[in-house]
């Protein structure tokens, strides 16, 4: 039997399907990042070159990706509220903004704890670390203008615009170490292969698998949550057994 997928467009028929979606990408998601994280810190061997030190690219470099693909999706999502005017494409677009902010925040958190020991200093005006630097602005900038625009439909065209120019950042980040003389090493994993050891190549998918589920499962919570929020007045919502039971508290 075909299943009409286009249905799960609308944010009636979607609400239900995020909730049950969730435990499967969620605990998953808890579960690679306990066994990525323990090879990583505890399985991994010492890196000749750059000593213990080295083990924060297990949390530095998931982020990294995740918050570049985050951006890039959270623009999508965007353009297709604005061009389609879809409700559920803006409100996933908003959902995202905070983890993508979370994973660059992370990045540049972590990036420092390397820099340290590696460079001598913790930050360094590198054109990839200023460039992930902006990224970061760019999802704080998405979501303080969407909250200072107090009618949704106004705020998602507005913050969907910002989205949309700001993505032109991704790919300077991605390639700011081949265009410019920079500090930042250049890629370790490449199509071509990689010479890490094959317990850091378990622990470094391991945990950017973690990442990609968690950012599904936290996307899902959220938008429910969004969906909750803008359609608080219509009957469907009001009938919810969730929202009657916090009614029945509140009463």
């Amino acid at each position: 039997m075909a299943i009409n997928w286009f249905k799960y467009a609308a944010p009636t028929t979607f609400y239900g399907l995020a909730g049950k979606m969730i435990p499967f990408f969620a605990w998953p998601a808890a579960i690679l990042f306990v066994i990525g994280l323990y090879i990583g810190f505890f399985v991994a061997p010492t890196d000749a070159v750059q000593s213990e030190a080295y083990r924060i690219i297990f949390l530095h470099v998931p982020a990294s990706i995740l918050s570049m693909f985050v951006y890039l999706i959270m623009a999508g999502y965007a353009a297709l509220g604005l061009i389609f005017n879809t409700r559920l494409s803006s409100m996933m677009a908003q959902a995202l903004a905070p983890t993508g902010a979370l994973f660059a925040f992370i990045s540049l958190w972590s990036g420092a704890l390397w820099g340290k020991p590696m460079w001598g200093a913790w930050w360094v005006w590198d054109a990839r670390l200023t460039s992930e630097l902006i990224l970061l602005f760019l999802y704080l900038g998405y979501i303080a203008l969407h909250a200072s625009i107090e009618d949704p439909r106004r705020a998602d065209r507005a913050s969907a615009l910002l989205a949309i120019v700001g993505s032109v950042n991704v790919p300077i980040i991605y390639f700011s170490v081949k265009w410019w003389n920079t500090l930042h090493q250049g890629a370790t994993i490449k199509m071509s292969g990689t010479s890490m050891q094959i317990a850091m190549q378990q622990a470094m998918f391991a945990v950017l698998a973690a990442c990609w589920l968690y950012v599904i499962a936290i996307t899902l919570a959220r938008v429910r949550s969004i969906i909750l929020e803008r359609e608080a007045n219509t009957q469907w919502v009001n009938d919810l057994p969730e929202v009657k039971q916090t009614n029945g508290r509140l009463s």
